[in-house]
């Protein structure tokens, strides 16, 4: 599948161990390309899915002067959203240990932005998805933290690991947008890669029962 790729040398530009593994499980030969400290700010008045589709645009921004013709580029951004704030990666333990308490019992929001870069366009889009905490004692948030130390996560877990095991009582959505990368609907914006869809117009004529002739513009569509 995905042989429409095989025309560019596909990046991904992101060291997360989670994005790569999901990355192969397309089936896509990539190869990985980082810099350091690129810039992840945004506007104050950004919301929601809008903040990690803006950061990933950013860090698509931040690769191109060293992209090359034929070459693809796969950028991703995750925050969870809980209240209306963003709950990106802890600080520090105490930091993981605060937003693991805010989550527990209640629901919070996934969003992840991703964006396809080439020297000649870009496309780009936002998967959500709504996560259900359970009530979480004092010790087992402590147990995560200091044992899996998931300070390179957003909202300061992973899914796939102990506390999502205890932890998750409902996800709506892309499980896998939660640990970093929609692969379903980036798989099916990879297929579109190389097609194009053309519309045509035309007239069509028709004669009602009155002898009147009525005329309709209609459009076809034709992808290749």
């Amino acid at each position: 599948m995905l042989d429409n790729l095989k025309k560019y040398k596909v990046i991904l530009a992101s060291n997360s161990p989670r994005r790569k593994e999901l990355l192969a499980g397309l089936g896509v030969d990539y190869e990985v390309r980082t810099l350091p400290d690129v810039d992840e700010s945004y506007p104050d008045t950004l919301q929601g899915a809008d903040i990690p589709l803006y950061i990933a645009k950013e860090k698509a921004d931040a690769y191109r002067n060293m992209l090359q013709p034929g070459e693809l580029m796969i950028t991703a951004d995750t925050i969870v959203w809980l209240d209306g704030r963003v709950l990106g990666k802890p600080k520090d333990r105490e930091d993981a240990l605060c937003m693991l308490r805010d989550m527990s019992g209640r629901t919070h929001e996934v969003f992840t932005g991703v964006c396809i870069t080439t020297t000649e366009w870009q496309r780009s889009f936002a998967a959500q998805t709504e996560v259900r905490f359970a009530e979480l004692s004092e010790e087992e948030m402590t147990y995560y933290v200091d044992k899996f130390q998931p300070m390179d996560k957003a909202g300061a877990y992973g899914v796939q690991e102990w506390i999502g095991f205890i932890g998750v009582e409902n996800i709506s959505g892309s499980y896998y947008n939660i640990m970093g990368l929609p692969v379903q609907r980036l798989y099916k914006e990879l297929v579109k890669v190389n097609s194009r869809l053309l519309s045509f117009a035309y007239l069509a004529f028709s004669a009602n029962e009155r002898g009147y002739v009525k005329t309709e513009i209609r459009l076809l569509f034709v992808s290749f």
